[in-house]
């Protein structure tokens, strides 16, 4: 049973992650098990050599990774996380795709591939995340 009914309720309270929203970061779609999550990249997002920061991918895929977990099962907090850099991000576009791998009695895995808009694999986010008992 999903936590939010809606797309629209899930953006109303992932808003209030601020971090990834005010650096364009956007919930577009909402599965039982999974969502997808996009943003634009701006001059903002790009480290000294002009490539793109390793933090906005992290931040993109963490914040996929929250919205898939809390909606599956709200109170959920990351205990691990990982990403692997696995190409340059060369378009504009960068989309996250996350989907539970592991749904556990207390635990549950997410994989969040990291593409952009020219269908480069960019980075694949696997994160942990522990179901705090109410």
């Amino acid at each position: 049973m999903s936590t939010f009914s809606t797309v629209e309720e899930a953006r109303e309270y992932f808003k209030n992650d601020r971090f990834a929203t005010v650096n364009g970061m956007e919930l577009d779609e909402l599965t039982p098990d999974g969502c997808v999550c996009s943003m634009t990249i701006g001059e903002n997002h790009k480290n000294a050599l002009g490539g793109l920061m390793g933090g906005v991918l992290f931040t993109l895929g963490d914040f996929a990774f929250a919205i898939a977990s809390n909606n599956a099962h709200h109170g959920t907090v990351a205990i691990d996380v990982h990403i692997h850099f696995l190409a340059a991000a060369k378009g504009s576009r960068l989309t996250a795709r996350a989907s539970c791998v592991k749904d556990g009695r207390t635990t549950a895995v997410y994989e969040v591939k990291i593409t952009d808009d020219t269908g480069r694999d960019v980075a694949l986010f696997v994160g942990t995340g522990y179901k705090l008992q109410k």
